[in-house]
């Protein structure tokens, strides 16, 4: 079934657009939600374009130094990348400096809190922006990627998390126009990061080990240059099943 002519209910569900919803738009709550879904949306790209201005300070290193010197550092780091997830940062930048911080065990727990709580708010960021401002039925192409995703459930969701060239921010927004369910959408993008998240996290560990002469770095390099060709080749795999 097409795309074009649905829309998302309160619950994420596709329905037909009816005459007590179009009546609900030119209220004046229905006006203001609309301005407000603007005003979020300006928002959204000028600190989009403030943080790409500025990317050069978001180093694993930096960051690591920033936030690791507090008590409060494991909620400070999922703070930062939530905001990270939100503002089309590289999510892996974040995983390496939670492989410098925590270590491989607790940095593979704190960079996957961060990422799939990432990926929910910019999920849920997109869903509240699409009532009544975008129409994904108006692109085919995008359009078809949707109703692929909706077919194939959380398996889809992983398969898109598991293809390294799409950007974690922009899958994000691009599945919150889908009518995906939400435990369906998390529990995709928990399983389609991890084997990036486990790569990048026990990367970053190696490397803290090695900047202070600890010889146990082999391993966590050994881990996650296998858990990063792991994510490379899972792909090809998992699309036949889905497919």
């Amino acid at each position: 079934m097409g795309y074009r002519g649905k829309a998302l209910d309160a619950g994420g569900a596709r329905n037909p657009m009816n005459p007590s919803r179009a009546r609900s738009t030119g209220t004046p709550l229905g006006r203001w939600r609309r301005v407000a879904r603007f005003v979020v949306l300006l928002g959204l790209a000028g600190a989009s374009a403030a943080a790409w201005h500025w990317r050069t300070a978001f180093d694993p290193a930096a960051i690591a130094a920033m936030i690791g010197a507090y008590p409060a550092a494991p909620l400070a780091f999922v703070a930062v990348h939530i905001a990270a997830s939100l503002l089309f940062l590289p999510r892996t930048v974040l995983a390496v400096a939670a492989g410098l911080m925590f270590g491989m065990g607790w940095g593979i727990v704190w960079a996957a809190v961060g990422s799939t709580l990432g990926a929910v708010a910019g999920f849920c960021l997109a869903r509240f922006v699409h009532r009544g401002l975008v129409d994904p039925g108006g692109f085919a192409a995008f359009a078809s990627v949707l109703d692929w995703t909706e077919r194939g459930g959380w398996r889809a969701v992983a398969i898109v998390r598991l293809v390294p060239v799409i950007p974690h921010s922009l899958a994000n927004y691009g599945l919150g126009l889908s009518a995906m369910p939400l435990r369906s959408y998390t529990f995709g993008s928990l399983a389609g990061q991890l084997p990036m998240t486990v790569a990048c996290v026990d990367l970053g560990a190696a490397g803290e080990r090695l900047a202070v002469g600890d010889a146990g770095w082999l391993a966590p390099t050994v881990i996650g240059a296998a858990a990063l060709g792991l994510s490379l080749l899972i792909p090809a795999i998992a699309r036949r099943r889905v497919g």
